[in-house]
């Protein structure tokens, strides 16, 4: 069994990264964590990535995230993958969406451990990549609504 966690850095996606360790870890899983960076200097200032002024640079980012995963989670796997932003009719959360589902069935992903705050909500805001994740048939979606509490326990 493998347990895929998107992860960009955000309380949300650390909290998932975190509860996605324990579940690993109970169930004898492998754990991969993914981080999507689109080509997109803006998508990059939105999330902390970079400050404005500060140079988009892939592998400063990529270097980065590795560090925080592994700070959190250092049996993880890493990888981080860069998607061009300059398709016409896919915006940065497509694309994102996109590379995670294709990571998912790489890995052979039977889990993925979502942070997302709105996933399930009647509207999906265009930037969560919780709801088109959860809509995917080929493995269970664990969603990570709020960014305090640990992982599970056993007794």
């Amino acid at each position: 069994m493998t347990v895929l966690v998107p992860f960009d850095g955000s309380p949300l996606s650390s909290a998932a990264l975190e509860k996605a360790r324990s579940f690993a870890s109970l169930t004898d899983a492998a754990l991969v964590a993914i981080t999507v960076i689109p080509d997109d200097d803006e998508y990059a200032r939105e999330r902390g990535w970079i400050t404005r002024g500060e140079p988009f640079d892939t592998e400063a980012i990529d270097a980065g995230m590795r560090e925080r995963v592994d700070a959190i989670a250092p049996e993880a796997e890493f990888y981080s993958q860069v998607v061009d932003s300059d398709e016409p009719t896919a915006t940065a959360t497509t694309n994102v969406v996109r590379t995670i589902r294709q990571a998912a069935s790489d890995v052979d992903a039977s889990v993925i451990v979502v942070g997302t705050e709105n996933a399930g909500s009647v509207t999906t805001p265009l930037s969560s990549v919780g709801g088109p994740l959860s809509s995917d048939q080929h493995y269970d979606v664990y969603l990570v609504r709020h960014a305090e509490g640990g992982g599970f326990e056993t007794n």
